[in-house]
């Protein structure tokens, strides 16, 4: 588990400041009072105004203080070092009230003990993460009682795809002793190109994500599936409407985007 660990955050640490930098996330848009999250996680969450809400794989802290600009009282939690860094000095930058600690999800307890009363997981962040149940555990863990949980994250079936040769390349049904390691050439913003970074991760269907949130006790409050995605992240993308992105050119519509709100 720590060699994975240590290869994602090495990963992460070298491409964060071309993230930060890039015209994908528009920190300069976001300076200037631009919110950076979407109307599926708003929708979702719902009024968070005076709630305390831990941010579970924060990157640089953007959506983290995004939920601040909202009224919430802000955790964000990242194993990357230098993704830390710039999420404080973006906090700094904005004058926002929020906490961020540098950990891997897995070892959290070691560094945080309170209780939340939302806590949030987004776009393209469990793919990291062997263990589902412990992650799971983790997040029951983090929740007072009543408390939500929810994600939003890109449909395991559209994670299946090599987007850029556009055919079939991962398993939809994966064990956490199988993880893909990869070599990327590049990143999902658009000044990331000639990179030299390997990755580990996972692929994880629907089925196991939801059994593991609700074998630890928490209530399903709500499963949606969107047939689009609010970036255009990924290679052979289109904008059918004004932030809504559609891979590939198929004839039917095909999950992109889903979210999962549960109850402890």
């Amino acid at each position: 588990m720590k060699s994975y660990i240590v290869t994602n955050r090495k990963s992460w640490d070298d491409r964060v400041q071309k993230h930060y930098e890039s015209e994908f996330y528009d920190v300069e848009g976001f300076l200037a009072g631009k919110s950076s999250l979407n109307d599926i996680e708003l929708e979702a969450i719902g009024n968070v105004k005076g709630k305390r809400l831990l941010h579970l794989q924060c990157h640089f802290g953007q959506d983290t203080l995004s939920w601040a600009r909202e009224g919430a009282n802000v955790t964000g939690v990242d194993l990357s070092t230098e993704s830390i860094k710039l999420a404080n000095q973006l906090k700094t930058k904005t004058g926002l009230e929020a906490r961020f600690i540098e950990s891997d999800i897995y070892s959290l307890p070691e560094h945080l003990n309170e209780k939340f009363d939302i806590v949030f997981t987004s776009y393209g962040s469990i793919v990291w993460l062997p263990d589902l149940d412990k992650w799971a555990q983790t997040i029951q863990h983090y929740l007072k009682s009543g408390g939500i949980f929810c994600i939003a994250d890109f449909h395991p079936f559209l994670n299946m795809y090599d987007h850029e040769k556009n055919t079939l390349a991962f398993k939809y049904f994966a064990h956490k002793d199988e993880p893909y390691i990869e070599v990327a050439d590049s990143s999902y913003t658009e000044n990331t190109q000639n990179e030299s970074l390997e990755e580990v991760f996972w692929s994880h269907p629907l089925s196991e994500i939801l059994q593991a949130l609700t074998d630890c006790g928490l209530k399903l409050q709500s499963f949606k599936e969107y047939d689009y995605s609010p970036y255009n992240c990924f290679a052979n993308m289109k904008e059918i409407e004004a932030g809504k992105y559609v891979y590939g050119d198929f004839p039917v519509a095909i999950p992109h985007v889903y979210s999962i709100v549960v109850q402890k």
